[in-house]
């Protein structure tokens, strides 16, 4: 039998003489996330209260008869009952709130109400519907298999709009103190989730008027491509939405290989659909990166995109305004500059002794 070190030896000798090169292994792919990463607004902080998830609730449906949605409900520390909130509806909740993973939110919300850069808000994570026996949905597993996720979400027609504006908005105004106002509805997701969120400001905008969308499947899962058609042929309507994406999204060749095909080319609808919205007039902002599908990007910039989309929240110019120029407290806690001027008129009633002791 020839001694195989014997024939490896004679391979490599043969391939000196003749030039020819050796098989390389397979490049391996750059990790188009790497460079993403939660910022200190998406990290808690000494001093910054903290809002309340409460839940799970469950809301049985009409539009979809014999499922349900499990919704938590955030109820920031600010929260006052004689004052109305905004309103921010999340799908996917269990991916929104979570907060081990890319985006949560909860944190969000409690560090940019704290400094008073988005309005004290309600903020709803609603899951997708699934008949009891079905499990719910999990970070790990968004149910797109064992829920009614495909159906509600990436459908173009008005029945998940009723899920959320008839269903679940009747149960929020029954408990909590929300704006009527439209223009302080938001709603949001990623992935099919952000179709979904479009769909519901498309199909209601006496409703919600804010959008936020990270790698929204705007594709033909179900159609989701003819957006860019329809924001071109209708009347524009008084909706501002926040785009992301990746340059290494889903590009329109499935898992197994295939032939290319551009209604299923996520940052190519994207794209599409943001020059389409421009091209109408609409309040829209978009930002594309490097990353694949997923919210690697989307949870970084989670914090701006909501800056954005609530900017036009109202702001006192005055400058002696203690309460304005305040870190936002929970409620009943009276503001900084408040109490140290309080201090400041004890001490003066006091006399000059009481000042140098100060």
């Amino acid at each position: 039998m020839t001694d195989m070190r014997t024939v490896i030896v004679a391979v490599l000798a043969a391939s000196a003489v003749s030039g020819a090169r050796l098989p390389q292994p397979p490049a391996q792919a750059p990790d188009y996330n790497a460079y993403y990463q939660i910022g200190p607004d998406s990290l808690p902080h000494d001093g910054v209260p903290k809002g309340d998830v409460r839940g799970p609730f469950v809301l049985p449906s009409r539009a979809y008869p014999g499922t349900q949605h499990t919704y938590w409900i955030y109820v920031p520390a600010q929260y006052d009952r004689g004052t109305p909130a905004s309103l921010m509806i999340f799908q996917d909740g269990q991916a929104f709130k979570d907060m081990n993973g890319q985006l949560r939110t909860p944190t969000v919300l409690d560090n940019l109400i704290y400094r008073r850069e988005i309005p004290v808000m309600i903020a709803v994570f609603i899951n997708p519907g699934r008949t009891p026996e079905q499990p719910e949905p999990t970070p790990s597993d968004w149910g797109d298999r064992t829920t009614n996720r495909p159906t509600e979400y990436n459908s173009l027609d008005d029945k998940y709009a009723q899920v959320i504006v008839d269903e679940l908005m009747p149960v929020l105004h029954a408990e909590y103190n929300i704006s009527k106002d439209p223009d302080r509805h938001g709603i949001g997701g990623a992935s099919s989730g952000a179709i979904a969120a479009f769909t519901v400001a498309w199909q209601r905008p006496n409703d919600f008027r804010k959008v936020l969308s990270i790698v929204g499947s705007f594709v033909n899962l179900r159609g989701g491509d003819a957006y860019a058609d329809l924001v071109r042929q209708t009347d524009r309507k008084p909706i501002r939405i926040f785009l992301q994406d990746g340059r290494n999204d889903n590009r329109g060749v499935g898992r197994g290989g295939g032939p290319y095909d551009q209604r299923r080319d996520w940052f190519y609808q994207n794209v599409r659909l943001m020059r389409a919205l421009t091209d109408k007039g609409y309040d829209v902002n978009y930002t594309w990166g490097m990353n694949t599908h997923g919210q690697r990007m989307g949870g970084p910039i989670l914090p701006e995109m909501m800056r954005w989309l609530w900017r036009d929240h109202p702001v006192s110019t005055d400058p002696d305004d203690a309460v304005e120029r305040s870190f936002f407290n929970a409620r009943g806690a009276p503001p900084p500059l408040a109490r140290a001027a309080a201090l400041e008129d004890s001490l003066s009633s006091r006399g000059p002794q009481a000042l140098s002791e100060k």
